[in-house]
């Protein structure tokens, strides 16, 4: 998520909002956990995976939106 954005500008949301990261980081863990159900690694049932896809999906509109209003 926001490839093509330069890391500096990344790393000063970061450090200018919180919540912004926190929310990132978030979406990180989950896409490492839905990868992880996928292949196999964790083991867990269909209809927790399928939450964890719509989490990880309404952090990640979260984030654009937060970022477009935060970038301009």
């Amino acid at each position: 998520m926001f490839e093509g954005q330069p890391q500096s500008e990344l790393d000063a949301l970061f450090k200018a909002n919180p919540e912004f990261r926190q929310l990132y980081h978030h979406h990180q863990e989950l896409d490492k956990k839905v990868l992880d159900a996928e292949l196999g690694v964790l083991p867990i049932d269909d209809l927790k995976l399928s939450e964890m896809k719509r989490e990880k999906l309404a952090a990640k509109d979260r984030l654009s939106r937060m970022f477009e209003t935060l970038h301009h």
